[in-house]
């Protein structure tokens, strides 16, 4: 019996969220101001990891791989300060995706069709 919610796509939106906030505190704790667009990447790939872990979501896998991709992207660029935090979130809408039926082909899309 598969549950409704993808549990991988919440810890995503969790960990994303998470270190939005953390992010926005740190920042802050500097006396200085976020960057409008990190946190607009955080937020939307948390947004997005929320939406996709519902299972009967339209366009799922696709939203899924647009948050993966930008918070992957946005880890690397801050790798030293919380960027294995987000490389986290992006590898957990990864995994998602992955295990989502029809993301990776089964033995049957390699035979020729008749």
């Amino acid at each position: 019996m598969t549950r409704p919610i993808d549990l991988l796509a919440v810890a995503g939106a969790m960990v994303a969220a998470g270190t939005t906030a953390l992010y926005v505190v740190i920042v802050q704790s500097q006396d200085a101001a976020p960057a409008g667009w990190v946190v607009v990447v955080l937020v939307g790939g948390a947004v997005g990891a929320a939406y996709a872990s519902h299972r009967s979501a339209p366009k799922r896998r696709q939203v899924l791989a647009v948050s993966a991709g930008l918070l992957g992207v946005l880890g690397l660029a801050a790798i030293l300060s919380i960027g294995p935090l987000i490389l986290l979130a992006s590898g957990l809408c990864l995994a998602a995706l992955l295990r989502s039926p029809g993301a990776v082909p089964g033995p049957a899309a390699h035979e020729p069709s008749e």
